[in-house]
């Protein structure tokens, strides 16, 4: 399974970790990230935390539980690699419309990643296909 198909089949929780330049790591809850090829995804960031963070610092890792029994997921290692900030392409990559949340005026970034390696959630091994 691609990591594509494996994000929008798969349900759980994801947590992004970011740190500053001074190396203190910062967690946060994070959606499935919009995988744009094998070796890139993006995600929808406001400018928080982790976001600074990334400014200081473009190493991060993503976490990611599956739904279920067990201990199953991924755990991505992470550079950044751009971002953009334009309205219109923001808007495309919005999975849902959050009706409780109110963001007006607050910035938000499509921020682009190169994947540097992808494991599985428990041990030491690649999560490679078929593994996905």
């Amino acid at each position: 399974m691609s990591l594509a198909d494996y994000f929008e089949n798969i349900e759980g929780i994801g947590v992004l970790g970011t740190s500053d330049a001074e190396g203190k790591v910062d967690l946060a809850v994070y959606a499935r990230p919009h995988v744009l090829d094998e070796q890139s995804v993006a995600f929808l960031m406001r400018d928080r935390r982790s976001h600074k963070n990334l400014q200081a610092n473009p190493q991060a890792a993503y976490l990611f539980v599956e739904r279920g029994e067990g201990y199953k997921g991924l755990r991505m290692h992470l550079t950044r690699t751009q971002e953009e900030s334009d309205p219109r392409k923001i808007e495309a990559f919005r999975r849902r419309n959050r009706p409780n949340q109110d963001f007006t005026g607050e910035a938000v970034f499509l921020v682009h990643f190169h994947i540097q390696e992808v494991r599985q959630l428990i041990g030491d091994r690649p999560a490679v296909e078929p593994a996905l």
